[in-house]
């Protein structure tokens, strides 16, 4: 058996924007822009007052357009989306459901293009970055945990908000041992090694195990009602949303409303990398949903993506193969992404689908909320979602097939 070498991890680390130890998560983003672009720093660090003050929209209608020939390196381009992307968030849902922004001003619309046109992003706020691009340690030289990551920029939710985004930001961490088991699985796949292929097989179940015991902490931080009645609108987008079913104008850079999907866990580079290494095969509506989503991911993120699609079949070369252990280990590694699904499914019910049907029992719906049918990025939520966790079963390699193999 050859073992992979750490120069070739590192390769891939780097081709793939990939942190050893984080994963897809920005590794120490920057928290400040330089002086020219302190009113979007202003703006985004005051979203919450400014948004329950009304006085988000006054501010940024008032803003000048900045170039962006200051912002040079990838994390100031990370750290301007961001910024751009909340208070744009900030400025669209200001008023709630009930009077969403049909346009943003110039002001801010033209440098979010732009910014997003040279990270490959789309002019919104994306998973990229209200995740993986949005925290910070609290003490620099303690440990990553709950109680020392804090978050750059919020909306209101307080601590309800604090706490979706920052275990989501550790269950993305969690994933990062699962991306170099799927690394070692493709080199692995060179040289038909199986031993290599079943160790980076078990590496990615520890992972997807791992991710499920911190999305736990999901229940210990956030409050059903406030992440349905005020968090969750912030995170909706402008595709297929009813609430602005033209889409949104951009200012100076559009003469028509674009349509862009909301910040979404389908977004998550991760968890598609995952189902691309195990072949998992989703229904046709399933299928384009996640195939669309690629396009709110960071460009390398999603060329890791692709490139194990380009694979040849794991599931296949496990199948026909005569390794018992080795198909134990696929199995294993499937059945711990059900379960996450499973999980994920459950808790989907306890924080939207189970508050909008106490409000809408109560005759009040809460204020703030958008579409409670569909998912941030506008699917159909639990269809989709138990959709691909279904998907997902139906890659297990059942005993008897491979015996008659």
């Amino acid at each position: 058996m050859e073992t992979i070498n750490t120069e070739t991890l590192q390769a891939d680390f780097d081709a793939f924007n990939i942190s050893e130890e984080f994963g897809f998560v920005l590794e120490e983003p920057l928290t400040t822009l330089p002086d020219y672009y302190q009113i979007w720093m202003y703006l985004a660090n005051n979203l919450t007052h400014l948004i329950e003050s009304h006085k988000l929209r006054e501010l940024v209608d008032e803003m000048s357009v900045l170039s962006l020939h200051l912002l040079t390196t990838h994390k100031e381009l990370r750290l301007a989306h961001l910024a751009l992307g909340f208070i744009s968030s900030g400025y669209v849902w200001q008023e709630g459901k009930h009077a969403p922004a049909q346009t943003l001003p110039k002001a801010l619309a033209l440098p979010f293009w732009l910014v997003s046109r040279r990270l490959g992003l789309p002019a919104i706020l994306t998973y990229a970055d209200v995740i993986l691009a949005n925290w910070k340690l609290k003490d620099p030289t303690g440990d990553i945990d709950i109680s020392n990551v804090d978050l750059i920029f919020s909306f209101p939710g307080g601590d309800t908000a604090r706490g979706f985004f920052i275990v989501s930001l550790l269950v993305e961490m969690a994933a990062s041992s699962g991306l170099k088991g799927a690394l070692m699985v493709m080199h692995a796949m060179k040289t038909s090694d199986l031993i290599g292929i079943q160790r980076g097989l078990i590496t990615v179940t520890q992972s997807l195990k791992k991710m499920k015991e911190v999305f736990q902490l999901m229940h210990n931080h956030v409050d059903p009602i406030e992440f349905f009645g005020t968090l969750r609108i912030f995170l909706f987008g402008w595709r297929d949303n009813p609430l602005l079913p033209n889409g949104l104008l951009y200012e100076g850079v559009s003469d028509e409303p674009v349509a862009l999907s909301g910040s979404s866990a389908g977004q998550s580079s991760a968890v598609q990398c995952f189902d691309a290494l195990l072949c998992i095969q989703h229904d046709d509506e399933s299928g384009a949903f996640i195939a669309h989503m690629r396009d709110y991911m960071p460009p390398a993120h999603c060329q890791l993506i692709e490139r194990l699609s380009a694979l040849p079949s794991l599931r296949d070369f496990v199948f026909c193969c005569s390794s018992s252990d080795l198909c134990q280990a696929y199995n294993a590694c499937v059945s711990a992404l059900v379960e996450l699904r499973s999980y994920h499914l459950n808790t989907v019910t306890k924080y939207v689908i189970v508050p909008s049907n106490r409000a809408h029992a109560m005759g009040c719906p809460l204020s703030g909320v958008a579409t409670v049918k569909t998912g941030t990025a506008g699917s159909s939520l639990i269809i989709f979602l138990k959709s691909v966790r279904n998907a997902t079963k139906k890659a297990l390699i059942l005993e008897t097939l491979s015996a008659s193999n």
